[in-house]
């Protein structure tokens, strides 16, 4: 049947995430939909899934800082990262003539939500190994030292990654520098130099120095306040740099962090008695209001009335509506882009990438997509209507919450979905 094939092609979604799903935008000519039916008498029922379980290692940027939201509850993001030594057995010279300056590790900004205030930043050692090809979840701890590697008195910083950062003469990206303590890189130069063998490779040096847990530490953050930021570890300009003089002469020598390193986030999320714990615990109230953020929660919309259509009936586009809460100028807005998935049967574990994504609309305040090959799949019976799954398009690697009007919303816009199809 022509929606097996499609099916087997939205599984081939769910592994290669870049390839957008085509299949069936072309069937007709536009002037054909003219002759279609149209129909936008559906109910749509609203709830939230929370998980607890994503995957975080080696994506494309990590996420650092903490915001507190009425709705959402706590947010609370770290990461785990290892280093790399830019060459091997690295002369200092005379390590009686080393002066050492400073050691910074520069986090270029990949992006940021919330806001810029000051929050407390800490770094520490990792003391058990981490593994590139291991899979880690936002759940996942490593051991480390109880100790901050940060200067005490300037782990208090006031994130900036609107501006370029003047390091020296060089004006460069905006990054987050954390100065930590100069013991470390003492440390550092006195193993390179003693003949330990500490910096003889790569593997050498992850054994004797195994990496860096960065969190934030801030004793209270009110409702509406705080920022979370994103930091891509591959990029060049993020690496960790001893600032030192070797008999007057000033030199820098990097740790670097890339695509061969590990790294994952790690993510607490306190939800405790927040209108989000209550849809979940009471997926009736998700009729009024329902919500989707990033790293835990994703919305879920189920259409009860496909079951009116036959297997003679062709979809020729299913336009659904998603009308959000949403005050421009609020420094936790939506983000552009949803993603949607759905499950082949209610006992499914896992979901299907549909490959559509829906756009967000500043003047509408909604998201929109088009989801007629989920509705043809349930109409012909290849799936199950299970629902659709509505997540922020970057699930595991932002900070993105977003609150949509249920169907019992007391705002003006209610969601829905704007059917067109042909009777064959």
């Amino acid at each position: 049947m022509r929606w097996l094939v499609f099916l087997s092609i939205l599984i081939a979604v769910v592994a290669c995430r870049k390839k957008e799903n085509t299949l069936g935008k072309d069937l007709l000519n536009s002037n054909q939909y003219l002759n279609g039916i149209t129909t936008d008498t559906f109910y749509l029922a609203s709830s939230v899934l929370i998980e607890d379980s994503v995957i975080t290692d080696n994506v494309s940027n990590v996420v650092l800082g903490q915001y507190k939201d009425p709705v959402f509850g706590d947010f609370n993001a770290s990461f785990y990262t290892q280093l790399r030594i830019t060459g091997t057995n690295p002369d200092f010279g005379n390590i009686n003539e080393i002066v050492v300056d400073s050691m910074v590790l520069g986090l270029e900004y990949a992006g940021y939500y919330g806001d810029l205030s000051a929050q407390t930043f800490e770094v520490f050692e990792v003391s058990a190994p981490m593994y590139n090809d291991s899979t880690y979840y936002s759940f996942s701890h490593i051991a480390h030292s109880s100790t901050s590697l940060v200067d005490p008195n300037r782990s208090l910083i006031t994130p900036d990654p609107l501006n370029y950062n003047l390091i020296g003469q060089d004006s460069v990206q905006a990054q987050l520098r954390i100065y930590l303590d100069t013991l470390l890189a003492k440390q550092f130069i006195a193993a390179a130099s003693n003949g330990s063998g500490a910096f003889a490779s790569n593997d050498a040096f992850q054994n004797y120095f195994k990496g860096l847990y960065v969190r934030v530490n801030n004793p209270s953050v009110s409702n509406g306040q705080g920022g979370v930021f994103y930091f891509n570890l591959n990029d060049p300009g993020t690496k960790l740099t001893i600032y030192y003089r070797q008999a007057g002469t000033s030199k820098t020598y990097d740790f670097l962090m890339n695509s061969i390193c590990a790294d994952f986030s790690h993510v607490d999320i306190n939800r405790n008695n927040t209108p989000v714990e209550t849809v979940n615990n009471n997926p009736s109230v998700g009729m009024k209001e329902f919500y989707a953020q990033a790293f835990g929660v994703r919305s879920k919309i189920v259409i009860p009335g496909l079951e009116k259509f036959t297997k003679n009936q062709l979809i020729h586009r299913a336009e659904i509506h998603l009308p959000i809460q949403y005050a421009i100028g609020n420094k936790y807005k939506p983000g552009a882009l949803v993603s949607f998935a759905t499950k082949k049967s209610a006992a499914s574990q896992g979901y299907i990438n549909t490959g559509v994504t829906g756009a967000y609309s500043e003047s509408k305040k909604e998201f929109t997509a088009d989801v007629k090959q989920y509705v043809q799949a349930v109409i012909n019976q290849d799936i199950e209507n299970t629902g659709l799954i509505v997540s922020p398009r970057f699930f595991v690697n932002s900070a993105e919450r977003i609150i949509f009007n249920g169907q019992n919303t007391l705002n003006k816009m209610r969601p829905k979905i704007i059917i067109t199809y042909t009777n064959f």
